[in-house]
């Protein structure tokens, strides 16, 4: 959410903004944002000058019934008590135009940083580096569910009858090599100096509304019915959360935590056949990093994780690039986002793995969360973060880049001495579709 004296005093520049995220239809919004403004600061006006004369004719009372002038006294009562009547109006005016700024501020886009390329969605995203050679082997490889048959992994139709669609019951080595990477990567990222940390897999509305948007709200999250719950959709909003209502000393700055939990998602809409399996589901797990910082670190911040993202991946033999976000597909409350894709060989291109993500003050602003420093006074904190890995997906191009002819899967160094030492995975069946 923006600054309503920011947006009171460049409203040009937010409409072009929102024109920049090719979102028209929100234009509006600035001139009645800013026409209520000053209806609330009028309103504020005149609350302010009533209190002063109330509280100027309270203490004149008691002088008039001093000098026994009753008559004048029992006017003065009735004037302030008129004058309380009218404040009460005026402040329960105030109250509806505040909530009325609130809803439609929280609809205006967070301002973009002028190093977002312009486009419409992700189709117009950027390809910035690619970091390993992407290489497609010269045997066929199986579609990533397929894979983890082979090796009795995995189990979608006892799933599907105790769930529905968009779960998975993951089995044997598959369910051990997922637990084994998330290990991994929490170790991975203690290393690199992040607090480790396990946060609520719920949170309340007033949480929802301040990590996230409306849109991004409905088509994610779980709500628990009949509580004031929700199911998180990814660890940063909780992990985000914690700070609610917080004044942070400038000197324990910056916050850097990674944390582990499962996931809940809707995933509202249809999806083809590269998105079914595990790589669009309704659950699944997550090690998640998090940034609380100066302002003036937040862009330094937003480089060292989606590194840390790359380095991972990079380490366990996945060649991934970096993508660039532009502007129509970034979420509201974020000024610059980028995303980690990696090596598919099975459909010779990249897909998505990880997301990192500069919100600037937004969620800051929307949760109150605020630096203490000496020389800057209070001001709001900023707020990053990336994902470090998400399995089962991150599975798919796991299994795709270290399979082997013969059907098994080489288990890269760094992550062997979570597999209890295992090199490789010998898969079950002799093919696909058929048992030893």
């Amino acid at each position: 959410m923006l600054d309503i004296k920011f947006v009171r005093e460049n409203p040009e520049a937010v409409k072009e903004n929102i024109r920049k995220k090719f979102q028209d239809e929100k234009l509006p919004l600035v001139d009645e944002c800013v026409a209520l403004d000053a209806e609330l600061r009028n309103v504020q006006t005149q609350a302010d000058d009533l209190r002063a004369k109330r509280n100027k004719i309270s203490k004149e009372i008691g002088a008039l019934m001093a000098k026994g002038e009753k008559d004048k006294a029992e006017a003065a009562k009735e004037e302030v008590r008129k004058d309380g009547e009218l404040l009460d109006e005026l402040s329960k005016k105030q109250t509806e135009l505040s909530e009325e700024l609130t809803r439609k501020m929280m609809v205006i886009p967070q301002m973009i940083d002028p190093s977002v390329p312009i486009g419409r969605d992700d189709s117009e995203n950027v390809e910035v580096q690619r970091f390993g050679e992407p290489k497609v082997p010269d045997f066929e490889v199986p579609y990533h569910t397929d894979i983890m048959e082979s090796f009795g992994g995995i189990d979608m139709e006892a799933a599907g009858r105790v769930a529905g669609n968009g779960f998975y019951y993951l089995i044997g080595d598959i369910a051990r090599l997922h637990e084994a990477v998330i290990a991994y990567a929490r170790d991975f990222m203690i290393d690199r100096g992040f607090t480790y940390c396990i946060p609520p897999f719920m949170i309340r509305s007033k949480v929802v509304t301040g990590v996230m948007s409306f849109a991004e709200m409905d088509a994610m999250m779980y709500k628990i019915e009949g509580e004031d719950l929700y199911l998180i959709g990814t660890s940063e909003h909780s992990m985000i959360g914690k700070f609610i209502d917080q004044t942070v000393d400038e000197a324990e700055l910056p916050i850097t935590m990674t944390s582990y939990s499962p996931c809940f998602r809707k995933e509202k809409g249809a999806h083809g056949i590269e998105e079914r399996g595990v790589y669009r589901i309704h659950q699944f797990e997550k090690q998640e990093m998090i940034v609380v910082c100066e302002p003036e670190d937040s862009m330094k911040w937003y480089d060292v994780l989606w590194k840390n993202t790359v380095d991972f991946f990079r380490t366990l033999d996945i060649p991934v690039r970096q993508l660039e976000c532009c502007s129509g597909d970034l979420a509201d409350l974020k000024v610059k986002s980028c995303d980690v894709e990696a090596w598919s060989p099975r459909q010779k291109k990249y897909f998505e793995v990880g997301s990192c993500s500069n919100l600037g003050d937004a969620q800051a602003r929307r949760l109150k969360i605020r630096i203490k420093s000496k020389d800057k006074g209070n001001h709001l904190a900023h707020t990053l973060n990336n994902t470090c890995v998400a399995p089962p997906r991150m599975l798919i191009a796991f299994l795709e880049n270290n399979l082997n002819a013969d059907g098994s899967v080489t288990i890269p160094e760094v992550l062997r001495p979570y597999m209890g030492g295992k090199e490789r995975l010998v898969p079950k069946y002799n093919s696909i579709t058929q048992k030893k």
